[in-house]
């Protein structure tokens, strides 16, 4: 069924459905719930804005699901609320800007998730340091082997840091629809 509600043409509702399914995968795969993937994937496949209602039709999911998620997927800036002459509803269209999505959800999530990382590394370090002092020889010699692991981690932690910071730059100045195809080799 379309979001008009209308009968889809066979081909047309095994793509849809294949599509729903795959973003409900990809979004599983990346941590957040499969309903999210396929509100995404409506609103995307949909040339008409969405209300809430049309999604629970669409999707059969329950109302209070669809109203939790279209939250999240408004907080990570992949849809956006539009207004429709003449219905007080509210309507949603999806973010088509796959790089604008792609570095929504990195600042938003992956970067903060990697500051967090690197707080609690951090933390263990300045904790063991000022603990060592009061340790025994043996206890001592393991406290500098977790410091001297956790240092590894938090290199490690500092260059994903790095690249995603240097992603979320230059994402500014690149215009992915200038791109038609890329080779790699």
């Amino acid at each position: 069924m379309s979001s008009t509600g209308r009968p889809l043409h066979p081909s047309l509702q095994a793509v849809n459905d294949s599509m729903l399914e795959g973003l409900g995968q990809l979004a599983d795969y990346f941590g957040y719930n499969r309903v999210i993937g396929k509100m995404y994937g409506a609103l995307l496949l949909s040339p008409e804005p969405m209300s809430l209602d049309d999604l629970v039709e669409h999707l059969s999911v329950s109302k209070a699901s669809v109203s939790m998620n279209m939250r999240m997927l408004e907080n990570l800036g992949v849809v956006r609320e539009v207004w429709v002459r003449g219905d007080r509803r509210k309507f949603y269209e999806a973010e088509s800007d796959f790089w604008k999505i792609l570095t929504n959800v990195l600042g938003a999530r992956e970067l903060r998730d990697v500051n967090q990382a690197l707080d609690v590394l951090e933390g263990n370090i300045q904790h063991l340091r000022e603990a060592i002092p009061n340790m025994d020889q043996a206890d001592q010699a393991l406290a500098n082997y977790y410091v001297g692991r956790i240092d590894q981690m938090k290199d490690f932690f500092r260059f994903a840091k790095l690249i995603l910071t240097s992603i979320l730059e230059r994402s500014r100045s690149i215009n992915v629809s200038d791109i038609k195809r890329i080779d790699i080799e």
